[in-house]
């Protein structure tokens, strides 16, 4: 509070000093706005008399007895006539010339009126209230910031209820058991009755567990569309704040908010970025994120037995959530969203097709089957990507092909074709991506090719697509080692052909250690070592990053893990050198297409590959 007071202090200090500077200006603009210029002379009426006679007089304004004189030279002057007679009689006192006087103009104005209040009002009166609405400001402005301080409590809790933002269960294709759960929740809002009745209990807490991408938020609302009650939306980072308590005082306005609306729906986004396991990182048991979380499960103890008060939750990490957060009466059912299947992502892309022109031959089937893993945000980006491309190309309407090059522009990146790239270099990886492809072919347990390109996207100089047949969720060692053959294709092709390898094959490597390395540690699939599992990664729960891996093994067996993953690579490659070496001539072919035509289609590959009537190489 402290900090809070010399802030606002600074804030006074600030405003008053603006208020100096303005009244300033003002005082200066008021001085030339009624400032006429050169200080006009003053003139007695025997001078007036004279100057008249002499032709040096232009013209004479009378107002009372002020007169405003205008000379020829273009000076000013001012003089006093008589109040005792008239303007005329004066000057014939005088001695005027009459003549003389005829050619001066004269103009008569009356000093009452508009015109006569406005000339003294302004001045005076419009600086005052000026400087009376600046002072306002001023003290409106401290008052506002002493209060500041009460503000930071207040949340930043947003709210959909209105029709225009309204999601239902209709508007999320796939996740049909996750649905199902969820119809539950929408149930007990719209018959709370029928539940207590029965004397259960409807779960307080549901969190929602999956891949980011997956449709939690999009699920949430989803749900509160189809209750029909007010959702109310938070991140769980907006708790938190360097303010010590901040946190907790804004968890106690949310939960007060959501209850006050009740029948109501409060969600929180990434509720890892408070919920953590506590008593870990850098602040102990005393950081304000550890205090922002006992305040969330002290408002979710504090619902009473019948509040209509459902919370969600979301995370892709519930690994690192405090267990106090997920016992019964908090969060105690989860729902898991998996990334969508062939069938699902077909839906998903039918939905965000809506609105969008596409040809009459589009099939989204066939994006959907090369499109495993993709989570809905993926095809969502895609379709968009897709209707960007078309546009930029001219397109009326979206054609297949920029739903098939948007799919390749999310999994690697944007074509380059403007790339320099020599012809030697050129055909190390026509011949690099062919080594590839032959070997996927060649293999019974491998993948069947798609595409294959080296036409630059990305990092990558080409590439080599390879979808599966069908989404398996389980693979054995034959497959595995079926993958290490194919990404050392290219590795072995550069070496049969250029005799040498180039750095285009540093990934492959990269990637085909790694996997051989976790069939040794991970899977337990060594013949060597037995089912066993090597290794264990530790995470600082706070920071969660993996940050240490412990050797939870002797050197000896290290020794051996090295000899098995190294005989593990050395079948996949003497697989693969055989495979290379006795089918050299179509892989010269494939080469040969490769460069003239850069990009090979999956019926293009397999109508080339036919003509050879190759029999697949079992492992």
């Amino acid at each position: 509070m402290c900090g809070m007071k010399i802030k606002n202090d600074t804030l006074l200090f600030k405003n008053i000093l603006w208020a100096t500077t303005a009244l300033l200006i003002l005082t200066v603009a008021f001085s030339m706005l009624f400032e006429t210029g050169k200080e006009p002379v003053q003139l007695t009426i025997s001078d007036l008399v004279t100057k008249i006679n002499n032709g040096e007089v232009q013209k004479i304004v009378v107002s009372g007895n002020d007169l405003a004189i205008d000379l020829k030279n273009n000076d000013k002057a001012v003089a006093k006539k008589e109040s005792e007679s008239g303007f005329s009689q004066t000057l014939s006192n005088y001695g005027v010339n009459i003549k003389a006087l005829q050619a001066v103009s004269l103009e008569v104005k009356d000093e009452s009126g508009f015109r006569f209040w406005m000339g003294i009002l302004v001045p005076t009166i419009l600086p005052l209230l000026i400087i009376g609405a600046m002072f306002w400001y001023i003290f409106r402005q401290a008052k506002g910031g002493a209060n500041q301080a009460f503000n930071f409590g207040r949340s930043n809790l947003k709210m959909f209820g209105s029709s225009k933002d309204r999601v239902t269960f209709k508007d999320v294709a796939g996740l049909k058991e996750a649905k199902q759960e969820l119809e539950e929740v929408v149930d007990f809002l719209k018959n709370p009755k029928k539940f207590l009745e029965m004397g259960a209990r409807i779960p307080r807490g549901v969190l929602l567990v999956g891949s980011p991408g997956t449709g939690k938020t999009l699920l949430a609302r989803a749900t509160a569309g189809e209750s029909g009650v007010p959702f109310f939306f938070i991140s769980a980072s907006e708790f938190v704040e360097m303010f010590v308590g901040v946190g907790a005082a804004r968890t106690r306005d949310v939960f007060q908010i959501a209850k006050k609306a009740a029948p109501s729906i409060l969600f929180i986004d990434e509720i890892d970025a408070v919920g953590r396991e506590r008593g870990a990182g850098l602040g102990g048991g005393h950081d304000e994120r550890e205090q922002t979380l006992n305040q969330i499960l002290v408002e979710m103890d504090g619902f009473e037995r019948d509040s209509n008060v459902i919370v969600l939750a979301a995370t892709n990490r519930p690994d690192i959530l405090d267990r106090a957060l997920l016992r019964p009466g908090r969060f105690d059912r989860r729902v898991f969203l998996d990334l969508p299947d062939i069938k699902d992502r077909e839906a998903i892309l039918k939905i965000h097709a809506k609105g969008k022109p596409f040809d009459k031959d589009v099939d989204f089937n066939k994006v959907a089957i090369r499109t495993p893993g993709f989570s809905g945000a993926d095809l969502a980006n895609l379709m968009n990507e897709s209707a960007i491309l078309a546009a930029r190309d001219n397109h009326k309407t979206i054609a297949q092909n920029d739903l098939y090059n948007s799919m390749e522009k999310v999994l690697l990146g944007p074509e380059r074709k403007g790339r320099v790239i020599n012809e030697n270099e050129r055909k190390i990886i026509a011949y690099h991506e062919a080594g590839h492809a032959l070997v996927a072919a060649s293999l019974k347990n491998s993948d069947p090719v798609h595409k294959i390109s080296i036409i630059s996207r990305g990092h990558a100089g080409g590439y080599t697509l390879k979808l599966p047949i069908e989404e398996l969720h389980l693979h054995n060692k034959s497959q595995f080692v079926a993958e290490i053959a194919v990404a050392l294709g290219g590795f072995v092709a550069e070496k049969n052909v250029f005799g040498e390898m180039s750095t285009g094959a540093s990934s492959d490597l990269k990637e085909s250690t790694k996997l051989a390395r976790a069939l040794v540690t991970q899977y337990g699939m060594s013949e060597e070592l037995g089912p066993q599992t090597f290794g264990e990664s530790h995470e600082l729960v706070f920071l969660g990053k993996e940050i240490a891996s412990e050797k939870n093994y002797s050197e000896a067996v290290a020794a051996k893990i090295d000899q098995e993953i190294k005989k593990i690579i050395g079948q996949a490659h003497a697989i693969t050198k055989k495979v290379i070496s006795s089918r050299r001539k179509v892989l010269d072919e494939i080469a040969k297409v490769l460069l003239e035509k850069e990009t090979l289609e999956k019926d293009e590959f397999e109508k080339l590959m036919g003509s050879f009537k190759l029999k697949p190489i079992g492992i």
